[in-house]
């Protein structure tokens, strides 16, 4: 399968675009349909080709005319459970010019959201719960623009969710400023923040950062997005590291058996593509090439080793 979680940033960036990219291998899923109708409701257009190909045309940093204006009337988007949708659509859309209510399945209504709205309260944006505080359903009103220009800081914590840090992150070019993030304590999920990072690079947006630390990330005011054209989504890193371990143990080279993983190479940009050196480690011989994997299992029995397994967090 396709990665998840590349889909929905890289659908949102080409929303947030102007003029059109072609996105090959996007998933289809719960979470990527819900981030597309989200888009089409707030302007987008969205023509889906041959298989997994979508041409998206994005709005820029600005609603088209008529777009969720009245407050007494704002534009529901119902996100059903999809976190990849419902965070960093948080984040974006409160820096828009317009009204929207966001709602989803129950199930959704029950996952923390509130490090997200105090980050964004920071840049007087108007984002309000509908419910239950900490938790959506959320109201979100036009952002309330600062007197004084200049360059922003404001703070997140790191040990709740990569996925708050990466919403801030997606919505930044869309706050007219330059504004610096600084992450209190540790930071989780390292390699997810990496593809947001590398994602918005593809889209003409670099971040600057402390490689080593991870607790500052400056994003310049002239910051715009720029379409890349087109862009293919690789397969889902994670997925494959279930077969990357089969070859290991059942794949015998000395029979000439192997087993070859298609749409994800060693230059993959998820982290948990570093499961392969894992198993290297363990004694599988491994051949990469760009968007494939051949695995066969070399020593026998695998050998034991001692991994910190921070850098692939979902393998």
């Amino acid at each position: 399968p396709v990665s998840k979680s590349i889909s929905n940033r890289v659908l949102l960036l080409a929303g947030l675009c102007r003029g059109a990219t072609v996105l090959t291998g996007v998933l289809d899923s719960d979470d990527t349909r819900v981030m597309l109708a989200a888009l089409q409701r707030i302007g987008c257009g969205v023509v889906r080709g041959e298989g997994d190909t979508v041409t998206l045309t994005g709005i820029g940093a600005q609603l088209p005319a008529g777009v969720a204006q009245q407050a007494d009337a704002p534009l529901e988007l119902f996100l059903g459970n999809a976190g990849t949708a419902m965070r960093p659509l948080t984040a974006v859309l409160a820096m828009l010019e317009g009204h929207f209510l966001l709602t989803g399945v129950p199930r959704m209504y029950e996952r923390p959201i509130g490090d997200l709205v105090d980050g964004l309260r920071q840049l007087d944006c108007e984002v309000h719960y509908a419910d239950n505080a900490g938790y959506p359903p959320l109201r979100i009103g036009p952002r309330r623009l600062p007197a004084a220009e200049g360059e922003r800081h404001i703070s997140v914590r790191g040990d709740v969710s990569s996925q708050y840090l990466t919403a801030l992150l997606l919505a930044a070019p869309l706050a007219g400023h330059a504004l610096t993030i600084e992450v209190e304590g540790e930071l989780i999920s390292k390699p997810y923040i990496d593809i947001t990072l590398q994602l918005m690079q593809r889209f003409g947006v670099a971040v600057q950062h402390d490689a080593t630390g991870w607790q500052s990330f400056t994003i310049a005011a002239d910051a715009h997005y720029r379409s890349p054209g087109r862009l293919h989504v690789e397969a889902d890193a994670s997925f494959a590291s279930y077969f990357i371990a089969l070859g290991a143990m059942a794949a015998d080279a000395a029979q000439g058996h192997s087993i070859t993983v298609q749409g994800v190479g060693a230059d993959s940009i998820q982290g948990d593509i570093r499961f392969i050196e894992a198993a290297e480690q363990m004694g599988a011989v491994i051949k990469s090439e760009p968007g494939r994997i051949c695995i066969q299992r070399g020593t026998w029995p695998l050998r034991a080793i001692d991994l910190d397994c921070n850098h692939i967090p979902d393998a």
